[in-house]
């Protein structure tokens, strides 16, 4: 699977004291879809091995319609490098409004809990290539900075 999409309402369980869902529940919510969408693409189990860039624009409230969208960028032996999006906005019909994006890096393993061959997946269309680009200008950013 090259995507998926996550959808669910925001609960008032997540809710912070400012009335707004916490950045990191946000967070787990980049992976729980990062993870489905490498897991699948992959046929099986998956590491995280990185997050970064997230650019946080606006914040959710409680009862919001969230979309969190992972797609999948570009493949290298093992591993995925995923773009991220999260939207959001009222359930009753107003436009979804971007929360946060960002990018990923996941790794199939084995049982042992080894990196594992997987699918090659190479972006073909324009659109497809600027994202891989993208996606890997924020990995190559984040490793130099190390």
């Amino acid at each position: 699977m090259q995507s998926i999409t996550l959808r669910f309402l925001a609960s008032q369980s997540t809710l912070a004291r400012a009335g707004r869902v916490p950045g990191g529940t946000v967070l787990r919510w980049v992976d729980e879809a990062g993870f489905a969408c490498a897991s699948a693409w992959a046929k099986g189990p998956c590491i995280t091995e990185f997050v970064g860039g997230a650019h946080f624009v606006r914040p959710i409230r409680p009862g919001d319609l969230v979309e969190v969208h992972a797609r999948l960028a570009s493949t290298v032996e093992a591993s995925m490098h995923l773009a991220i999006e999260v939207r959001s906005g009222a359930v009753h019909g107003e436009p979804q409004q971007e929360v946060v994006h960002c990018v990923a890096v996941y790794t199939a393993v084995d049982a042992d809990e080894q990196p594992r061959a997987i699918d090659r997946w190479s972006p073909e269309t324009p659109g497809d290539i600027a994202l891989a680009q993208r996606v890997q200008a924020h990995i190559d950013a984040a490793r130099a900075a190390q």
